[in-house]
């Protein structure tokens, strides 16, 4: 298929690289200028890469970004042509996606909402999970480009369903994190072993594919970026304003997004969202042995 790629970062570089291996006729552009994905075509503007494609597939950071791409004096709106497929794999808003999708529904233009999850691993090695939003026929064209990215496809219901998905997920996964966090800050402070406390949490009910993934970085007191906290923070506040928008209370997500605030005024924002932990760590006057103490 014809593609049209925007956005290069941590995950999208990758996804189109994937996209370029299996084959595919791939365009990308990038807001940065600089980054290649070998084999793939390079444009100067949004509107430059989506002429001509059959399918522009976005992978950005946030709302504003979605809507300048789309929207903006440089933006696909101009090149957008009746049958064309338009997915959205960033996390942004559910009610701003219904909109973008009305807005390029007009001119004969599918919209597919399509985040993900599975990080940089994931992106890498072709084995993302798509939760996705959109009508299924469209959902199905686009199935050769989801099987060359990922390894499992959630039709989750109609347009802003995905997005809606996928802040649910981040809110577990932000919450499950940080409840681990706390555990091993407290047990650390009390003189239990780190590496014990994660022996005995696998073989428990406390299990979680969180603390499976997450553990092993933090005994190494690596905090390179897997999922940055910045955007985990973008999309902490995605939910409470959803949350808000349909009245509902989200009490525990308040609290970790004001530690997110604290860790970010500590200058953590460009690292894993791990390192929630080292705030808390700051705070009990402790730091976690691991591997690399």
């Amino acid at each position: 298929m014809r593609v049209a790629f925007l956005g290069l970062g941590i995950m999208g570089h990758a996804m189109a690289t994937n996209l370029v291996k299996a084959g595919h006729e791939v365009t990308v552009w990038n807001r940065t200028p600089g980054k290649l994905v070998e084999g793939a075509g390079i444009a100067p503007t949004p509107a430059a890469a989506a002429q001509g494609a059959e399918v522009v597939w976005l992978c950005v950071s946030d709302t504003a970004a979605v809507e300048k791409i789309l929207f903006g004096p440089e933006g696909i709106e101009q090149a957008l042509t009746d049958g064309m497929i338009i997915a959205d794999s960033s996390t942004i808003s559910p009610s701003s996606t219904v909109k973008f999708a009305e807005r390029v529904r007009a001119k004969g233009v599918a919209y597919v909402d399509a985040p993900m999850t599975g990080s940089k691993i994931g992106a890498a090695n072709g084995t993302l999970i798509f939760m996705v939003g959109g009508d299924e026929a469209t959902i199905d064209r686009l199935s050769p480009l989801f099987a060359a990215m990922g390894k499992k496809v959630f039709r989750m219901g109609e347009t802003s369903k995905g997005q809606a998905t996928k802040l649910a997920m981040n809110l577990q996964i932000a919450l499950i994190f940080e409840g681990f966090a706390e555990a091993l800050t407290l047990a650390t402070k009390l003189g239990v072993d780190s590496k014990q406390l994660l022996s005995l949490i696998d073989a428990t009910m406390v299990r979680s594919g969180v603390v499976d993934y997450k553990g092993p970085f933090i005994l190494q007191r690596d905090f390179t970026p897997n999922f940055p906290l910045r955007l985990m923070h973008k999309d902490i506040r995605l939910a409470l304003e959803a949350a808000k928008e349909a009245r509902v209370k989200l009490p525990a997500l308040e609290t970790v997004e004001e530690i997110y605030e604290m860790a970010t005024e500590d200058g953590h924002q460009d690292l894993d969202y791990a390192a929630t932990l080292t705030l808390l760590e700051k705070w009990a006057g402790i730091q976690v042995k691991g591997e690399a103490a």
